[in-house]
């Protein structure tokens, strides 16, 4: 071996192998990011974006990863600390794209859209769908890769290299996110909650006004126009709010809600 050779070998060595490790947290949190993620885009693609992912936060995290000496074990250990601290990530970012699809559940159930205009093989009815989609293009319109990017290098601060946070923290810092999930979920879908609520209490107070009158044959048509122009009216404003608490997560992924 020339002496080329071997430097060549010296000088790879090392941020090979660190680039390996950041490659392990990258890839899991890339399985579960919203758009680069979405099993709609084919998995070499997804390959390439983790790698090129990889190449940019490596250089800036290599100071932070300190490899496993030692035995198989701690190698081991080690990779899989990496893999769990990616997907908690990815799941924690994961969640506000699935509290959309929940909100478009819940308006599309309100407004008896949900089987008129459900997609043949899928679990989300067309109002979610449109939701969904619409969040995604605006995500990465707005720049996601750099947000992610950012977000992926802060992740080594909150949860360093080889060691997973304890059990207290995880739960506090899961369950907080989620709920906090959820209630977004319900405040954007709430305008058509209550939209509906008060119209089939109308229809309710006809029905017993006029007994005679078919109330669901009348009233079914029209909460189904009336939740098509309220989502025209709506969707605007339901997507501004959903950017803004999904960039704040971004910005922030690790914060305790309370």
């Amino acid at each position: 071996m020339t002496d080329m050779q071997e430097a060549i070998l010296a000088a790879l060595d090392g941020p090979l192998l660190i680039a390996g490790l950041v490659f392990l947290r990258l890839g899991a949190v890339m399985a579960l990011l919203p758009a680069f993620g979405e099993r709609a885009v084919p998995a070499r693609i997804r390959l390439a974006l983790a790698l090129a992912f990889t190449a940019i936060v490596a250089p800036a995290v290599e100071a932070r990863i300190a490899p496993p000496g030692g035995t198989v074990a701690a190698y081991v250990l080690f990779l899989m600390a990496e893999t769990a601290n990616g997907l908690a990530l990815g799941l924690v970012v994961r969640l506000f794209l699935l509290a959309l699809e929940m909100a478009g559940g819940i308006a599309a159930q309100s407004g008896s859209l949900s089987q008129m205009f459900g997609v043949q093989g899928e679990p989300m009815p067309a109002m979610a769908h449109l939701f969904v989609m619409s969040a995604l293009c605006l995500a990465v319109l707005s720049g996601l890769h750099v947000r992610a990017a950012g977000a992926m290098i802060l992740s080594y601060e909150a949860l360093p290299a080889g060691t997973v946070p304890g059990a207290a923290l995880l739960k506090s810092w899961t369950v907080g996110q989620m709920s906090q999930a959820f209630a977004l979920a319900f405040s954007l879908a709430a305008p058509f909650v209550v939209a509906a609520l008060l119209y089939n209490v109308a229809l309710g107070v006809i029905n017993r006004a006029m007994p005679s009158l078919m109330v669901a044959f009348v009233g079914a048509p029209a909460l189904t126009a009336g939740a098509l122009v309220m989502l025209a009216v709506a969707a605007p404003l339901m997507l501004g709010l959903w950017k803004g608490a999904f960039d704040a997560i971004l910005a922030d992924p690790f914060a305790v809600p309370r």
